[in-house]
């Protein structure tokens, strides 16, 4: 069956559908990834978004029920040159093909997804209706409008848990982390696992008393939306700087700017991928991170927070990192976690963010 994608500004891309017969609206953004499409599908941060995939062959390794990074697949849609019908891998469970159809996801392919990376650089990620079940266009240019877009929504309050849960309690813990829910992924909760910390997960839409109850530090995890727009995990986060260790991973980093009196804005087409370089202002250092986020912090009303910039963006020069050792905080944008991605940056957030918080904890409890 045919496939079309509907951009806001009129564009139409038409290929072949590839996953579910229905019709979706999100936002068009693209990810520069060579691998690890099921992890990126299931990446809460994705949430509403119709994701596209440069490299162009996708789908050739199937899926498994291993490598999800949450509970679904988030994702309105997903796009690519070809998407491989046949797969081989020793890991393989099913083909990419029966996953998406089985979420109801709609995929297009055969399309020239370079001109739409092109558009998107352009003009910037944009509002999409991919449809793969035959829609009238003028149908889908009203639910294309009626779309409200990503700017003021507060995403991260409805992909995250319901209330609190023990994910691991050791009998001898290095540390007990509040990990705070706005999207989170599960290998940040296996490297803390991992760390041999004692994790408690706590939704984001949560008490002040809640994020902060039985912890020595608070952790804020990654998730999808617009920073600004959540202004109750803003206050919290304001309440709590100060009074104990604050770490954050994508939103968490927005939300302790945006905390600390810093503002938020949105990037024109975002930085999606397993290839971006971020440079660590402290060594010189160069690393090649892991990046999902369309917002970004603003450097001039961050620095006049007093926060210190740990790491910058090498390809725009943005702010990738902060830290406010007086006040206990420090975050970074891209993903130390990765899944997928490099393993670069790993080392932050076990060797860095619970050394700091244990450091730092000692001089906040005096």
């Amino acid at each position: 069956m045919g496939a079309i994608l509907l951009l806001e500004d009129g564009r139409t891309f038409r290929g072949e559908s590839f996953g579910a017969a229905v019709t979706k609206v999100g936002e068009v953004v693209f990810n520069t990834s060579m691998t690890g499409y099921q992890e990126a599908l299931t990446d809460p941060s994705y949430c509403e978004q119709i994701l596209l995939m440069t490299h162009p062959h996708i789908g050739n390794t199937g899926v498994n029920e291993e490598d999800p990074e949450s509970r679904k697949i988030w994702v309105h849609g997903f796009i690519a040159r070809h998407f491989s019908r046949m797969h081989s891998n020793q890991r393989a469970q099913s083909s990419l093909e029966q996953y998406l159809k089985k979420n109801e996801i709609p995929a297009i392919h055969n399309i020239d997804t370079r001109a739409l990376v092109r558009h998107l650089r352009d003009k910037g990620a944009m509002k999409g209706v991919l449809s793969c079940d035959g829609t009238p266009l003028e149908v889908l240019q009203k639910q294309l409008q009626a779309w409200p877009g990503m700017e003021g929504r507060a995403l991260a309050n409805e992909v995250c848990v319901k209330k609190s849960y023990i994910a691991h309690n050791p009998p001898s813990p290095r540390m007990r982390v509040n990990l705070i829910d706005g999207g989170v992924k599960k290998n940040i909760l296996r490297l803390l696992i991992k760390a041999n910390c004692h994790v408690r997960v706590v939704p984001i839409t949560a008490s002040k008393e809640e994020w902060s109850r039985d912890a020595d530090l608070i952790f804020l995890s990654n998730g999808p939306g617009d920073p600004a727009a959540l202004g109750d995990a803003i206050e919290t986060v304001r309440t709590l700087i100060g009074s104990m260790p604050i770490v954050g991973i994508c939103l968490g980093h927005q939300l302790l700017a945006l905390g600390l009196g810093a503002k938020t804005y949105k990037l024109t087409f975002g930085h999606r991928g397993a290839n971006h370089p971020v440079k660590d202002m402290d060594s010189g250092r160069v690393e090649i991170s892991s990046q999902n986020h369309g917002f970004c912090v603003e450097e001039k009303s961050l620095l006049a927070t007093g926060a210190r910039i740990t790491y910058m963006n090498l390809n725009d020069m943005t702010v990738a990192g902060l830290r406010h050792e007086e006040k206990g905080v420090m975050s970074v944008q891209f993903h130390p976690e990765a899944c997928p991605g490099p393993h670069d940056s790993q080392h932050l957030l076990i060797e860095n963010f619970l050394s700091f918080a244990e450091r730092v904890g000692q001089i906040l409890s005096n």
